[in-house]
C-alpha cells in the first residue's frame, strides 16, 4: 500500500474536523475503500476511522420515520425488529447484501457515500424517498446520487444518519451477480403518503427513479398496470454479464414482481 495519516476521532465534531483536511477520507466498514487502496485506485492522504465515534450507529422509529445511523451494519439492519416491523422490505434488502462477512462489516453510510452503481441501498433510498442527514444539512435522497460513484456530499461532509419514510407497502427484488452478489438489476417499489416510488439500481451510472412506472402504478398499484411498459435501453449499462436490452427487460420484469410481492399479505397479519 502507501503511507497515510490515521485519525481516530472521539466524536462527530472531531471526525468532521479531521475529514475536512486535504485528501482525507472517512473509513466506515472499509469494504470498498480499503480494497480500492490496495489496488491504488484510491490514495487518500489520511483516513478518519468512524468505528468508535459515538452516536453514528443505531436504529429508531419516530412516528412515520425510520432513522438508521450511518455506522449501522447491514447485519444489524437485517436483524432489527424495528426495521422488520416498519419496513420489512428494507430489512430484506440488507439481508441480501453480499455475504455474512460483508454484512457484519459494511455500513449504511459507507454504502451510500461510496455510491456504487450496483449497490442495493441506493434503490431503497430512492424507492422510499429517504433523506440523508449529515453534520451540516439534510439532503433529499432524490438529489443525493449525482453520477458514477458521485454524490451531493461536499468535501469533508459526514453522513450521520438516513431517515426513511415508512410506506404502506413496499418490496425489493434484485437479480444478483452470482459472485459478488451486487445487483445486476435491483428494483425497490413502495406506496405511501408520498405516492408511488420505484427506485432502480445496477442499470445506469447511478441509481434512479423509473418515473414512467410510478405514473402507471399511480392509477392502480398492481402488476397489470405495468403491462406493455418498457425501460428505454439507450443509456442502460451493458457488459459481458448482460446487454443493455437484457437489463432493461429485467427492470420491467422485476418491477412487476416487486409490486406483486408488495401486495402479498404479510405473514401473521389479520385477514
Amino acid at each position: 500500500m502507501f503511507s497515510f495519516d490515521y485519525h481516530r476521532p472521539a466524536d462527530v465534531a472531531g471526525a468532521a474536523r479531521a475529514g475536512g483536511t486535504a485528501d482525507a477520507r472517512f473509513l466506515a466498514g472499509g469494504q470498498s475503500l480499503v480494497q480500492a487502496m490496495k489496488l491504488r485506485l484510491a490514495q487518500p492522504a489520511a483516513l478518519v476511522d468512524l468505528g468508535t465515534v459515538p452516536g453514528l450507529a443505531g436504529i429508531s422509529v419516530q412516528g412515520s420515520t425510520l432513522r438508521i445511523g450511518a455506522m449501522t451494519r447491514h447485519s444489524a439492519v437485517a436483524a432489527s425488529a424495528d426495521v422488520r416491523r416498519a419496513i420489512p422490505a428494507l430489512a430484506a434488502l440488507a439481508e441480501g447484501i453480499g455475504d455474512p462477512m460483508v454484512r457484519n462489516a459494511g455500513t449504511l453510510g459507507g454504502s451510500i457515500a461510496h455510491a456504487d452503481p450496483a449497490a442495493c441501498y441506493p434503490a431503497g433510498m430512492l424507492g422510499l424517498g429517504a433523506t440523508v442527514v449529515t453534520d451540516r444539512r439534510s439532503i433529499p435522497g432524490d438529489a443525493f446520487f449525482t453520477g458514477l460513484f458521485e454524490t451531493a456530499l461536499e468535501p469533508g461532509e459526514l453522513v450521520v444518519a438516513v431517515d426513511f419514510a415508512v410506506p404502506a407497502r413496499a418490496a425489493y427484488l434484485k437479480f444478483k451477480h452470482p459472485a459478488s452478489r451486487f445487483a445486476m438489476v435491483g428494483v425497490f417499489v413502495s406506496q405511501g403518503a408520498g405516492g408511488v416510488r420505484v427506485g432502480v439500481t445496477g442499470v445506469k451510472s447511478a441509481a434512479f427513479r423509473w418515473r414512467e412506472a410510478e405514473a402507471a402504478l399511480a392509477g392502480g398499484f398492481r402488476p397489470a398496470a405495468l403491462d406493455g411498459l418498457e425501460l428505454d435501453p439507450s443509456d442502460v449499462n451493458g457488459d459481458m454479464h448482460g446487454s443493455a436490452a437484457y437489463r432493461a427487460a429485467l427492470v420491467a420484469t422485476l418491477t412487476k414482481r416487486a409490486v406483486e410481492q408488495a401486495n402479498a399479505p404479510v405473514a401473521g397479519a389479520p385477514a
